[in-house]
């Protein structure tokens, strides 16, 4: 994936005014604009006020509103949400929830790397997903994810179709991108939901990224 020449212009959410203001700093170090700051109460003027191309949302320090904010705005705009150290399971997968009709998300730990901070605003951008190896999401996680990776047949078209639902594309957009039916779609997403033990698309992306499947 190439890198963009032009910065993305960010808005930049965390109910902790200093929070803000570190994140911000920290993002525009990296080169990025930050055009907005919002506490989350504000975020529906910020975001048309804004022209911005993604958000960067911590909900990692005082956060308790920000997830039904995200919840309700349903925006079409990528996210990445940035989370601390004691999340859970059931915690990321119910977030992975409210930020899977944007076209594109990362969750990244708050205390990591700030290269991964911009790797992930650039995966987002082109409508990736984006997943920290070390989140607590599923027990495949702690596998060897080169092991699990050469152990999974993923034919080639499977493997296409695998790269497009990362994408957030529907069965319908799949079908049209790769010249074949919706029919033929359902049948490629649904062996690979079980080659991957998935029970939805969305947690078929999610072991996904983590057994390094999906290309970004």
């Amino acid at each position: 994936m190439s890198i963009p020449d032009t910065d993305l212009r960010l808005i930049v959410v965390a109910e902790n005014l200093l929070a803000r203001a570190g994140l911000a700093a920290l993002l525009e170090a990296r080169g990025f604009a930050v055009v907005a700051q919002s506490d989350g109460g504000d975020l529906d003027r910020a975001v048309a006020e804004g022209g911005a191309d993604a958000l960067v949302v911590d909900l990692g320090w005082q956060s308790e509103n920000l997830r039904q904010t995200l919840a309700d705005w349903l925006g079409d705009m990528p996210v990445l949400a940035l989370v601390s150290g004691d999340e859970t399971e059931e915690s990321l997968l119910a977030l992975m929830g409210l930020l899977g009709t944007c076209p594109g998300y990362a969750i990244l730990p708050r205390e990591g790397d700030p290269e991964a901070f911009a790797s992930a605003l650039y995966a987002i951008d082109f409508g990736l997903i984006a997943l920290d190896p070390g989140l607590p999401l599923l027990p495949v996680a702690r596998i060897d994810p080169q092991l699990m990776a050469e152990t999974i047949p993923l034919t080639p078209r499977e493997n296409e179709v695998l790269q497009l639902l990362a994408q957030g594309m529907t069965n319908k957009a799949i079908a049209l991108d790769l010249g074949i039916t919706e029919h033929t779609v359902k049948f490629h997403v649904n062996a690979i939901m079980g080659k991957l033990g998935a029970q939805s698309r969305t947690e078929a992306v999610v072991r996904a990224t983590q057994l390094g499947l999906i290309v970004l």
